[in-house]
């Protein structure tokens, strides 16, 4: 039997972070964000101050605007370290596997 284990709220909250994205530098209004979901302005509130909560997104001060905040910028970095090390530890198989034998 099929279940659906999607949750709105959850799902709202997976779009409003790749809505944030590409948007670093400049930010976006909460009025845009609201819009771009399509959700109203109380919801889109509580959704921006839960991912701010957990460092996901931040408020930028000067301008009120809202972007990406610095936790998943080290997720990516943490991933680029890893997908590194184990790059190089294939590299290292690779080599010692295509060495001519004794």
């Amino acid at each position: 039997m099929a279940t659906n284990y999607t949750n709105e709220s959850q799902q709202r909250l997976v779009d409003l972070i790749l809505l944030l994205a590409g948007n670093e530098f400049h930010g976006l209004a909460p009025g845009e964000i609201a819009k771009a979901m399509k959700a109203n302005p109380a919801t889109t509130t509580r959704d921006l101050f839960n991912l701010k909560e957990k460092g996901v997104a931040e408020q930028i001060e000067e301008t009120g605007r809202w972007r990406l905040g610095p936790k998943l910028v080290q997720i990516a970095l943490s991933f680029s370290t890893a997908l590194t090390r184990a790059s190089q530890r294939l590299d290292g198989i690779e080599q010692r596997y295509n060495r001519e034998p004794n």
